[in-house]
């Protein structure tokens, strides 16, 4: 059920981000996931029902480290259908971003979680995952 995403996950990925409060992505979502989808530093995940149905998605990101022996993976986006939450789905996926982590020699795992979604801290925290310093942004648009 997890393989990598091709561009027919469009519509269903796009499905899954209006879920995470990400709305009007089916507006730009085919490029983006292309984008993505040829970019050699990402692995982008999904977890398919026959038909292609998609349940759930993860998007992983390897970043080189200049001060680590090992690079690091990032966790960019992360969803579950909120009908599929708490069977195992998300744990599955999360396992598989760390076996692809550790297949490509990182030293570390990250995931950048929203404060109001408690929910997903409290799945991130039964896998292991450590609260870390503060993390900034800046708006370039």
């Amino acid at each position: 059920m997890i393989r990598r995403a091709i561009p027919a996950d469009a519509p269903g990925i796009s499905r899954l981000l209006t879920q995470l409060e990400y709305p009007g992505t089916e507006r730009f979502i085919t490029t983006r996931l292309a984008t993505l989808l040829a970019h050699p530093d990402e692995v982008f995940l999904v977890w398919a029902e026959p038909a292609n149905h998609i349940l759930a998605f993860l998007s992983l990101h390897f970043i080189p480290q200049i001060a680590l022996e090992g690079d690091f993976a990032r966790i960019s986006y992360f969803a579950v259908d909120e009908s599929a939450r708490s069977l195992g789905i998300g744990q599955q996926l999360e396992a598989e971003a760390t076996r692809l982590a550790k297949e490509r020699g990182c030293a570390l795992l990250e995931v950048h979680c929203h404060t109001r979604r408690t929910r997903a801290h409290a799945f991130y925290h039964r896998q292991g995952y450590e609260e870390s310093p503060k993390y900034l942004i800046k708006k370039l648009s």
